[in-house]
C-alpha cells in the first residue's frame, strides 16, 4: 500500500498495574506511517491500574480513556470501539506486548489477502519459574490444544485470531462483540465474522508477547472460566471442534476411576464387577505417564523441578478446564467471571 489507513488501538483492562505501561508502549512505538490512537477501557481496578493509566493519557495525547464499570471484557472492547474514530481497528491487550512492525505488516496482509481479520502468533513468555512453565504450556499444543495462533508454521485462512486486527466495517455489521460472554468472546465474534462470508487470516510470522498468569490459583480460576464459558458456546450452538473434548473427557475418566476406587474401598464393589471396573484406573496412571513424557521432551524442561511444574501447569490447565467446560455444557455460564486477575486472588 503507497497510503496506509489511520488506526486505533482498543484494550480493556482491569488489575493490570505490572504489565500496563510496557503494553502501552509497545502500541505507541509501532512504526506506523499514518495516524493512530490507542483507547483503553478502565474496568474497576483495586491496584494501581487506572492510576498509571491517567499518567500515561496525561503524557501522550493519542491516549483516550474510557470507563468499563462492568469490568466485562466484551463490554470493555466495544466501549472502546464505539470511542474510537479510524477505519482500522486493532485489537490490543495490557497481558501483550505487539513486536515492532505488528500493525504494517498487518494491515499489509489485510490488503494482500482481502482478509477482514488478520492475527499472529501468541508466543507466551514468563518472569518466573511458575510462569515461564506456564508459558512452555501454552506455546505448546499439549497445552492449550493447538489452536493456529499457539504456533503452527503454515498461514492461511483461520477460524479464529489472537488478539486481531479489523476492518472496522465488519465489526459494524456482525454487531461487534457479544456482551453477554465473559470469555471467549474472540472466538464467539470471529465465528460470526466467518459465518457472514469474511476471511480471517493467519500468519506465522508475526508473533505477540504473551505475560501469563503466574501463581496457581490464578491460573485455576482462569482456566476454569474459559473452560465454562467454552462449554456454554458449545451448549449454545450445538457443535464443537473434536480437540476441545480432551480435557473434558480426562476430567470424566478421572472422575470415573476415583468413584471406582472409592467404591472398591468401602467394599461395595467385589469379586468379578471390582475386576471389571478397575480398567478405569488405566487413566490416572495414562496421564501422568503422558503429563511426566511431555513435560520432558516437549516442553523443553532442563531439570527435575522444571519438569515437576509443567507436570503441575499441565494439569491445572488440563483439568480447571476440562471442569469449567463441563459446568457451562450442562448448565451453561450464567455469571461465571474469571477473577485471576483479582487482586489478592493472585
Amino acid at each position: 500500500m503507497s497510503v496506509y489507513p489511520a488506526v486505533s488501538y482498543v484494550m480493556p483492562v482491569l488489575n493490570e498495574e505490572g504489565y500496563l505501561a510496557d503494553a502501552v508502549a509497545a502500541v505507541l512505538s509501532q512504526d506506523y506511517p499514518a495516524e493512530a490512537e490507542l483507547v483503553i477501557a478502565l474496568g474497576a481496578s483495586t491496584d494501581d491500574t487506572t492510576a498509571i493509566a491517567h499518567r500515561l493519557a496525561a503524557a501522550d495525547s493519542r491516549i483516550v480513556l474510557v470507563d468499563n464499570p462492568v469490568n466485562d471484557i466484551p463490554v470493555g472492547l466495544n466501549l472502546a470501539i464505539a470511542a474510537s474514530r479510524n477505519p482500522i481497528v486493532v485489537r490490543v491487550d495490557a497481558h501483550a506486548e505487539l513486536p515492532e512492525g505488528y500493525t504494517r505488516t498487518m494491515v499489509d496482509l489485510l490488503n494482500q489477502h482481502g482478509a477482514v481479520n488478520v492475527g499472529g502468533v501468541m508466543h507466551a513468555k514468563g518472569r518466573t519459574p511458575f510462569q515461564s512453565a506456564v508459558a512452555r504450556a501454552y506455546n505448546s499444543p499439549w497445552g492449550l490444544g493447538g489452536g493456529q495462533y499457539h504456533g503452527a508454521k503454515v498461514p492461511g485462512p483461520s477460524d479464529s485470531a489472537y488478539l486481531g486486527v479489523f476492518r472496522r466495517e465488519v465489526l459494524d455489521e456482525v454487531g461487534g462483540y457479544d456482551e453477554t460472554l465473559r470469555r471467549a468472546e474472540d472466538w464467539e465474534l470471529n465465528s460470526r465474522i466467518r459465518a457472514a462470508g469474511h476471511l480471517i487470516w493467519y500468519t506465522p510470522d508475526v508473533a505477540v508477547t504473551y505475560w501469563p498468569r503466574a501463581t496457581p490459583a490464578s491460573l485455576r480460576r482462569q482456566m476454569f472460566a474459559t473452560g465454562v464459558w467454552r462449554g456454554h458456546l458449545v451448549r449454545e450452538q450445538g457443535g464443537t471442534p473434536p480437540k476441545y473434548l480432551a480435557p473434558p473427557l480426562t476430567v470424566l475418566a478421572l472422575g470415573a476411576s476415583a468413584v471406582v476406587g472409592v467404591a472398591q474401598a468401602c467394599g461395595a464393589l467385589q469379586g468379578r464387577a471390582s475386576a471389571a471396573a478397575s480398567i478405569v484406573h488405566v487413566a490416572p496412571v495414562a496421564y501422568a505417564g503422558g503429563l511426566m513424557a511431555v513435560s520432558v521432551k516437549s516442553l523443553g524442561a532442563t531439570n527435575a523441578k522444571a519438569a515437576l511444574l509443567n507436570v503441575a501447569v499441565l494439569g491445572i490447565m488440563h483439568l480447571s478446564w476440562g471442569a469449567g467446560f463441563l459446568r457451562g455444557l450442562v448448565a451453561g455460564a450464567h455469571t461465571t467471571v474469571d477473577t485471576s486477575r483479582v487482586r489478592g486472588k493472585g
